[in-house]
């Protein structure tokens, strides 16, 4: 079956590119706001960019032609940081999807402990066992949209924090210890399962 996305419905473009490019790391983003208000936010079209030098991305959509609070705070103060989602913090990072009115604070709202950045001002989640501090350096709008579109962020990395529990030797992660967990479609979610190698030729 084919489809042209310019002929459907905004809704089944998500369902089908969400449903499609599965599974997605989560980019649990926390960001303050211009009056000091921590936010934290879970974005599933997050990646990696490159490591030379280490930069991330993230995209938050703008239904409605609105902006997310993520993106608001992100554009004026040109910082973020990403905490990494593990299976213990699936609850908590799902209770901080939720649309709640700008000065709440995600932290408190999903009970994960903030604690201070080194190098930049948005609060880290203490339970998360990686995280990354980030200096926005690119933001793209995507044009000729239906429902407001998507903002392309990417920040580069200037701060990396590792868990000693989920470090190996070699700069090598430990993957038993660390227990991600990823994005699929709708409401579901998934662990690392099992996992095979493929050495290159």
């Amino acid at each position: 079956m084919l489809f042209d996305p310019n002929e459907l419905e905004y809704s089944a473009v998500y369902k089908l590119l969400t449903g499609a490019i599965i599974p997605r790391p989560i980019g649990w983003i926390s960001s303050i706001s211009e009056e000091g208000i921590n936010n934290l936010a879970p974005f599933s079209y997050f990646n990696a960019v490159g490591e030379d030098p280490p930069h991330v991305m993230f995209a938050t959509g703008r239904g409605n032609n609105t902006n997310k609070d993520t993106l608001n705070n992100v554009l004026a103060t040109k910082q973020f940081v990403v905490n990494m989602v593990t299976e213990e913090l699936a609850e908590q990072m799902n209770t901080t999807a939720q649309s709640v009115p700008s000065e709440v604070d995600e932290f408190e709202l999903a009970g994960v402990t903030p604690i201070a950045s080194l190098k930049v001002k948005p609060m880290r989640v203490k339970e998360s066992p990686i995280t990354f501090e980030c200096e926005l350096v690119h933001h793209y709008f995507l044009e000729d949209h239906k429902n407001g579109g998507a903002c392309i962020i990417i920040g580069r990395i200037v701060m990396m924090h590792f868990d000693d529990e989920v470090l190996l030797d070699h700069y090598k992660i430990n993957l038993e210890t660390y227990k991600p967990i990823s994005r699929l479609a709708g409401a579901n979610y998934a662990k690392l399962g099992e996992l095979f190698s493929i050495k290159r030729g």
